[in-house]
């Protein structure tokens, strides 16, 4: 996450490329949301980062790529949370939890709700392909930990397929109806729904 707006980003020439990409990408990001992809213009994205839109393209080739950009970060987030999930281990709820407390602190992030609410099937086909490729990583993830945990005795036995498909789908709901500062925070609703979702699938004690 950036500590200076996306605008303060621009407004000094010492700010590296990278920098200033990951700005464009959160610019473009609140706006995508705000008013859906098709009804953003790259002039929009300037205005909002005090560029002009020919600046735009020396991080950018084409509000297209500003697209894929968006849901790359988003995974990357994800695939972070992945990392910290296997170096904390533990049996396979436990990973489950973590796994659904981390993507669910992350559907309350604008790159987390671009996943799902930008339509993915505006990408090239090889963007798409791209970015199907990685959904399809994180969903082997939840099966993956689903699977464990009923090898190791900490998940009752079930459908693995199943489960995991309405865990992610109740996760990525999140997306379209958290609201900051309305209802509970980000962090008291990955606690909530990591205890409401694991509870019907942990085993006997582990309840």
């Amino acid at each position: 996450m950036l500590s200076v707006t996306p605008q303060e980003v621009f407004d000094t020439r010492h700010r590296n490329r990278d920098q200033k990409r990951t700005a464009v990408l959160n610019a473009a990001a609140e706006l995508f949301l705000k008013n859906g992809y098709h009804r953003t213009r790259l002039d929009d994205v300037a205005e909002s980062l005090g560029i002009t839109k020919p600046a735009l393209y020396n991080y950018f080739k084409s509000k297209h790529d500003i697209l894929l950009g968006c849901h790359m970060h988003g995974h990357d987030l994800i695939d972070a949370s992945l990392g910290e999930i296997e170096e904390e281990g533990g049996d396979g709820l436990d990973r489950l939890r973590n796994l659904i407390r981390a993507y669910a602190g992350i559907m309350t992030m604008p790159f987390g709700m671009c996943l799902v609410r930008l339509d993915e099937h505006e990408l090239s086909d090889k963007a798409l392909k791209l970015v199907t490729t990685r959904r399809r990583m994180v969903d082997q993830r939840f099966k993956h930990y689903i699977e464990t945990g009923i090898a190791d005795g900490s998940i009752e036995p079930c459908d693995v397929r199943i489960t995991a498909f309405w865990i992610a789908g109740a996760l990525n709901w999140v997306s379209h109806w958290f609201k900051p500062g309305k209802g509970l925070s980000s962090g008291q609703l990955q606690e909530q729904l990591a205890e409401d979702l694991t509870r019907g699938v942990a085993r006997g004690s582990r309840r």
